[in-house]
């Protein structure tokens, strides 16, 4: 059974004071198997990532084998009919692995829901940053980290910046900062989500989120 949840934000600035606009969500999630399809959302985006280009060689592919090593009957040895046979070193592989490409399947509606009810489980973790799209104006690693600082943002821990349109200047910002990853609202997955400590938002990236997540 789903059911509708609001949560409510307000804006911070560039120097961390709490503005007047406020921004609403509203989320829907499943009250008993939420989390299950979280974790198949997170099973279905690792397993896409597996590159499936292992290969190994089966008796008919390795070279060599074309004449017979010996006569059938007379040496006392056993039968062998080629020398790439998967018994002998240098022969061919049994069962060996072969490239392929493993994909599970998750309804639209299904990816939406986990999503939503893992944003709403860290709800509180979520901080929305007015115009961050815009405050950053040179691609400077100190301008992000005094934004971050004000704002009560700890760089310790893993941070994911969730933006509308990612700008030249903030992914050079952010880039040489390890705990943060930089991420547009229509690119947002559940295991960026599951990883990160603390969530930054923008107003745009919100109503982003609104029409394509939660519409």
């Amino acid at each position: 059974m789903t059911v509708q949840k609001f949560v409510t934000y307000n804006s911070l600035d560039i120097n961390g004071e709490v503005l007047d606009n406020k921004h609403e969500l509203t989320f829907t999630v499943l009250e008993k198997s939420g989390n299950y399809l979280i974790h198949k959302d997170i099973l279905r985006h690792q397993t896409a990532q597996k590159q499936g280009t292992v290969s190994t060689k089966t008796r008919s592919e390795v070279r060599g084998g074309g004449a017979k090593p010996w006569r059938q009957k007379g040496t006392g040895r056993a039968r062998a009919g080629s020398n790439r046979s998967p018994l002998w070193k240098g022969g061919g592989v049994i069962f060996g692995p072969k490239p392929n490409k493993v994909i599970l399947k998750l309804n639209k509606k299904e990816r939406k829901l986990a999503l939503q009810t893992l944003l709403y489980n860290k709800r509180n973790n979520i901080s929305v940053i007015d115009n961050l799209e815009n405050l950053v104006e040179l691609p400077k690693t100190k301008t992000f980290y005094n934004i971050c600082k004000k704002c009560g943002i700890n760089l310790e821990q893993k941070i994911l910046v969730i933006v509308s349109k990612k700008t030249p200047a903030l992914k050079l910002s952010t880039r040489n900062m390890k705990n943060v990853e930089l991420i547009s609202a229509s690119n947002l997955n559940t295991l960026s989500l599951l990883k990160a400590k603390q969530i930054l938002l923008t107003p745009l990236a919100v109503n982003e989120i609104k029409e394509i997540y939660c519409g």
